[in-house]
């Protein structure tokens, strides 16, 4: 288990790294970043750099980990890229099923297939599952998540491209928006941020401001009209 720094998350777990860029908002992705990184300092599990990798030696892992935490799985790549095998995929599930002292959240772009998969799945309810939404394009991605039988559903607004304008949030339990962060990072504006907070408490969606972003995400901060928003749902903890 690795510790992360990811405001809505305490922990990562990858049985899988790598990826390929599918839409905007992997523009300037950085776990790819990250990848080569570790790439270039010898890091035997990122030899393929961000070439997608399965680690089978990992799967294990969580029965070790006896301490309840939330845990985001394969936050350097995604549970179901096209060339993740099925047979890789339920044995991911498997693990999680078998530790829901732990609560996993999964985000992924590839909704399409998520929703051709999800009912071929066991979906215990410590398993939260989300997909991530840059732009208007990609609203699509909300429709298919709402098809998963997972005890919590929930979207990724980030990085946040533009404004969404009318969000569906009709069986999505909760909402993390925030800026993009890096040296080539894009522009968000407030505007579109308290536009998608005012539809979350319209519709009973629970919102979770995760930062502004920038060329210094911890000098920009996490406020937004003079505080934090950190929502999220009851953790599901046996």
């Amino acid at each position: 288990m690795a510790k992360s720094k990811i405001e809505w998350t305490e922990s990562t777990w990858n049985p899988i790294t790598g990826c390929t860029k599918i839409s905007a908002g992997c523009e300037n992705c950085y776990a790819c970043r990250m990848a080569l990184r570790l790439q270039k300092m010898g890091n035997a599990k990122y030899a393929n750099g961000f070439d997608l990798t399965l680690h089978e030696s990992c799967l294990s892992e969580p029965y070790y980990w006896k301490k309840p935490s939330r845990i985001f799985v394969n936050s350097m790549s995604d549970l179901f890229h096209d060339d993740v095998p099925v047979s890789f995929i339920k044995k991911v599930f498997d693990v999680m099923n078998n530790n829901q002292q732990h609560t996993f959240q999964l985000l992924t772009k590839r909704a399409e297939r998520l929703s051709l998969l999800a009912n071929t799945l066991q979906w215990s309810k410590n398993i939260w599952m989300g997909v991530t939404v840059e732009n208007i394009k990609n609203l699509k991605r909300i429709e298919h998540l709402r098809k998963v039988p997972s005890e919590i559903r929930f979207i990724s607004f980030e990085p946040l491209l533009e404004s969404i304008g009318d969000i569906d949030l009709s069986y999505i339990n909760w909402a993390i928006v925030g800026g993009e962060s890096g040296w080539h990072a894009r522009k968000i504006e407030e505007s579109w941020i308290l536009s998608i907070k005012e539809q979350c408490d319209n519709q009973g969606c629970l919102f979770y401001f995760k930062q502004w972003g920038g060329t210094n995400k911890k000098k920009s901060g996490r406020l937004l009209l003079g505080r934090t928003w950190d929502d999220m749902p009851e953790l599901s903890y046996i």
